[in-house]
C-alpha cells in the first residue's frame, strides 16, 4: 500500500522519528492530565456538575490563550524550537508536580484552576513548535502524509494517556493527583526525548543574533500585524479559508464535547463511576476514528485535495451527526463519537497540509499560534452555547440540529471556494 511505504520512507528521516517521540510522550502526558482535571472537575461524587460549571471550567482554562497564543507565535519566530520543547516540557513537570500538591490539600476552586491554567499554558508553545517545525524534517512531497500521521499519532499518544490514567485512578483508589504524578512524569521524559534533537535542526532560519526576550515582546503587535497580511495575500486565502472552517468544526466538536460529558454523568449512568467508565469508552472510539482519519486522508487528498477533502468531512459531519445523535442512546452516540473523530480530525490534517504548504517558514509560529488561538476561543464558545441550550441530562434536539446546520454551511462555503 502507498500509505504504508510512505510511512516507512518518514520514519526513516531520524529528525521526524525524533520530533514524532517528543511529540507521542508530551501529548501522551496532556491526556494524563486532562483525564486527571477531568474527573476532579466533573465527576467527583461530591461535585454537582451543570453544562454552566464546565463551560466556565473551559473559559478560565482556555480563553486566556487568547492573550498567550500571540506572544507564542512571534516567540516562536525568534526562539530555537528545540529549546522551547525541552524547556517547556520541564516547566510543565514542575507545575503539573504542583496541580498533584494542590488536590491533595483541598484548596480553594481558584487555586487549582490557576495552576492547571500555567500547565496548559506552556502547552500552546510546545504544540505550535511542533507543528511549525514538522517542515524541517520532512520534504515538501511528503508533507501531506507526515501531517496525517504526526498530529494524529499524538492525538492517539493523549487518547492512549487518558486510557492509561483511568487504569492509574482505578489502582491508585481514584487518586486524582497519582494521576497527575504520572503526567508529570511524561512530561518529564518528553524533556529529555528532545534533547536527542540538534538545537538549530528545527529552525526557524535567521541570519541574525536572537532577539532578546523585550526586544521579541516589544515587537509582537508588528509581527502578529505582519503575519495576519501574510495570510491575507491572494495566494494565501485558501489557507485563510481553510483556518475558518477548521475553527467551526472546532466549535461543532466542543458543544458537542460537553453534551456527551453531561449525558454520561447523568442521562447515561447511575453512578459517577459509571459515567466515567462511558466517557474513557467514548474518548477511545474517537481515538479510532483519529485513526482512520491518519490512514484515509492522504489517499482522500490525492483524490479530492485538502481542501475538497474538508469539504466531505463536513458534509459526513452534517449528515451523520443527527442522524446518530438525536436518538440520544450510548450506542449511536457512540458511532457518532467516531464518525466525527474521523471528520474532525481529517479536516485538521488537510487544514495543517494547507497552511504549512502555503505559509512561508518565517511566520509558520505566527500563524500556528493564531490557529490555536481560535481553537481554544471556538472551543469556550462552544461550551457557552452548549451551557444555554443543554437541559440537565444533556438531551438537546435543538443542539444537534444547529450544529448538524453549521457542518452543512461549512461544507458548502468550502465547495464555494473550490470552484472559483
Amino acid at each position: 500500500m502507498a500509505v504504508v511505504r510512505d510511512l516507512r520512507v518518514l520514519l526513516r528521516f531520524q529528525g521526524f522519528r525524533r520530533l514524532l517521540g517528543v511529540r507521542l510522550l508530551s501529548q501522551g502526558a496532556d491526556g494524563v492530565y486532562q483525564v486527571a482535571l477531568a474527573t476532579y472537575v466533573v465527576f467527583s461524587p461530591e461535585k454537582q456538575t451543570s453544562a454552566a460549571s464546565i463551560a466556565s471550567a473551559m473559559a478560565v482554562l482556555l480563553l486566556p490563550y487568547s492573550l498567550v497564543g500571540p506572544f507564542a507565535g512571534v516567540l516562536l519566530d525568534r526562539w530555537r524550537r528545540r529549546q522551547v520543547l525541552l524547556y517547556g516540557n520541564l516547566l510543565r513537570t514542575a507545575l503539573a508536580c504542583v496541580t498533584a500538591v494542590l488536590m491533595l490539600s483541598h484548596v480553594p476552586d481558584w487555586l487549582f484552576y490557576a495552576s492547571a491554567l500555567c500547565v496548559t499554558a506552556v502547552n500552546r508553545f510546545v504544540l505550535a513548535g511542533l507543528s511549525a517545525a514538522l517542515p524541517r524534517v520532512v520534504d515538501s512531497h511528503r508533507l501531506v502524509m507526515a501531517n496525517a500521521l504526526s498530529p494524529t499519532a499524538g492525538t492517539l499518544a493523549a487518547t492512549a494517556g487518558g486510557g492509561l490514567a483511568f487504569v492509574v485512578r482505578l489502582v491508585a483508589s481514584d487518586s486524582d493527583a497519582a494521576v497527575v504524578l504520572l503526567g508529570a512524569t511524561l512530561y518529564l521524559c518528553a524533556a529529555l526525548a528532545s534533547l536527542r534533537i540538534a538545537p538549530e535542526l528545527l529552525g526557524p532560519d535567521q541570519e541574525l543574533v536572537q532577539p532578546s526576550l523585550r526586544t521579541a515582546l516589544t515587537g509582537t503587535a508588528r509581527g502578529l500585524a505582519a503575519g495576519v497580511r501574510h495570510l491575507a495575500e491572494p495566494a494565501r486565502r485558501e489557507a485563510a479559508w481553510a483556518l475558518l472552517s477548521m475553527t467551526l468544526m472546532r466549535f461543532c466538536y466542543g458543544a458537542l464535547t460537553v453534551m456527551v460529558l453531561m449525558l454520561c454523568r447523568y442521562a447515561w449512568s447511575s453512578g459517577s463511576d459509571d459515567g466515567l467508565a462511558l466517557l474513557g469508552l467514548a474518548v477511545g472510539i474517537s481515538g479510532a476514528g483519529f485513526f482512520v482519519a491518519a490512514v484515509v486522508t492522504p489517499w482522500a487528498v490525492g483524490r479530492l485535495g485538502p481542501g475538497g477533502w474538508i469539504v466531505a468531512c463536513a458534509a459526513a459531519a452534517a449528515v451523520l451527526e443527527p442522524a446518530l445523535g438525536l436518538p440520544f442512546e450510548a450506542a449511536p452516540m457512540l458511532a457518532a463519537a467516531f464518525v466525527l473523530g474521523l471528520t474532525t480530525q481529517g479536516a485538521k490534517i488537510a487544514t495543517d497540509t494547507i497552511v504549512q504548504s502555503s505559509v512561508d517558514d518565517g511566520y509558520r509560529g505566527r500563524i500556528f499560534s493564531v490557529y490555536d488561538v481560535l481553537f481554544n476561543v471556538a472551543f469556550v464558545g462552544a461550551a457557552a452555547v452548549a451551557a444555554l441550550m443543554l437541559p440537565p441530562d444533556g438531551r438537546s434536539a435543538p443542539l444537534v440540529v444547529t450544529l448538524a446546520v453549521v457542518y452543512a454551511a461549512i461544507a458548502v462555503a468550502m465547495a464555494r471556494f473550490e470552484m472559483q
